[in-house]
């Protein structure tokens, strides 16, 4: 699956789960059900996905990705009134770490769904061999 068609069809889950559930619930029930949704759509999708994080050739951190979906596209998402800088700079810095191609931030905190699609321009020669294990 090309990477416009997984945002695409993580979009249509989320504004799915927005809609069916409304605001005001914790970020991690968005999760469950953003992660039921895209499962029943048959896309392939991890929860609390690790990510380890390099410097000089050893782990120095460890951190969870919301949703990894087709083992391309890193979903990290919110429950909060808006998105603010460091919500965006988590992403990046997980596309980074990840050296994934796509990440998508999505706040489920306004009755009006927000997102964010970002690509990664850290990326410089795709690896075989990614921080993220299984």
């Amino acid at each position: 699956m090309e990477h416009s068609a997984i945002t695409e069809s993580v979009l249509e889950s989320s504004f799915e789960v927005s809609n069916e559930l409304g605001v005001g619930f914790l970020e991690s029930v968005y999760e469950n059900a953003l992660f039921l949704a895209l499962k029943q759509r048959g896309v392939k999708v991890l929860q609390q996905a690790p990510l380890n994080v390099y410097f000089r050739g050893e782990s120095v951190g460890r951190f969870q990705i919301d949703l990894l979906v087709e083992d391309q596209v890193i979903v990290e998402l919110k429950s909060a009134k808006a998105l603010i800088p460091e919500h965006q700079m988590q992403v990046l810095n997980y596309l980074r770490a990840s050296e994934l191609p796509v990440a998508l931030l999505v706040n489920f905190g306004n009755p009006k769904l927000e997102y964010r699609r970002f690509e990664n321009r850290f990326l410089k020669n795709p690896s075989p061999s990614s921080p993220l294990s299984q």
